[in-house]
Parts: structure tokens; sequence; C-alpha cells
């Protein structure tokens, strides 16, 4: 069975830039995955605390109606501390330039990544666009206007 058996394929153009023409493309790492990983295109030490925007050596032209999602890599989460800033990030379908990952470390130690590295996943996802209705009242739910913890912990 391919990895691509059950779901839909949609052709993504991507672009290697000069920085990451030796590097591999982002692929799926098992028929099931969700994400292709992103990988440094460069070297880089991240002192506890530190963040930096880690440049992966391409870019992409996503068809309309699709955005890509860069999300934390969880190895990296759990092992390191490290983590991607504004996780997801989104890549909008109009945006053409390099794709970089603004990784964080906060672990206790220094984090190297080393070019080549796989640093955060991407998934690519269907976006729906909608538009407002303004209304006096909103159908009202069971939950109704309850907030953070109103369901329960358990």
């Amino acid at each position: 069975a391919s990895a691509a058996e059950g779901f839909d394929m949609t052709r993504v153009e991507i672009k290697r830039l000069s920085n990451g023409k030796d590097l591999p493309l982002p692929a799926y790492e098992t028929a099931g995955a969700a994400g292709m990983d992103l990988r440094a295109a460069e070297n880089v030490t991240l002192k506890p605390g530190a963040r930096h925007l880690v440049a992966t050596g391409l870019s992409i032209a996503l068809p309309a109606g699709f955005e890509a999602q860069v999300r934390p890599r969880s190895g990296l989460a759990v092992k390191y501390g490290v983590t991607v800033l504004n996780a997801p990030g989104t890549i909008d379908c109009d945006y053409r330039g390099e794709i970089k990952v603004p990784l964080i470390n906060h672990g206790a130690e220094d984090f190297v990544v080393a070019r080549g590295d796989r640093v955060a996943q991407m998934v690519v996802a269907a976006v729906s666009r909608i538009t407002w209705t303004e209304v006096d009242d909103l159908a009202p739910t069971t939950r109704g206007d309850g907030g953070f913890g109103s369901s329960g912990r358990r």
C-alpha cells in the first residue's frame, strides 16, 4: 500500500532556495502521518529562553483554499523543551517567501540546531471562508457562555 492510499492528493508547488538546495523536501514519514517534517537550512544555538527564526530554504505556492500550519515536533518539546513559538503558525496561500520556523528554547540547556535537523512539522489543510450574519441573540446550547474549565476536568 502506498503512503497516499486513502488520502486526497493536492499538487503544491515548492521551490528550493539557494540555502536549501541540498536538503530533502518535506515528506510524510509514515503512511498515516498528517504532517511533513521541516528541516533547518542553517546552524544555530538557542540559549535557554532564546528564540530564533530558523530558515528552511523552501518556499511554496499553496492553491487557493489551503493553508500550511507549522507545528512543533513533539520529541523536541518533550525531550528538550524546544517548541514553535506561535504554534501553530499559518502560511497563507498568497505567501511566497521563505518558510521560517520561530523556535524557542524553554529548556534549561543550550539547544543546538544543525543544518538538516528536523525542527518542525507542516500540515497542509483546507480553509473554510465565512461571512458574518449579525444577530441580536445566538441559538442556546447546553454549555451556554461557560468559559475556561466550565466543562469539568473528568
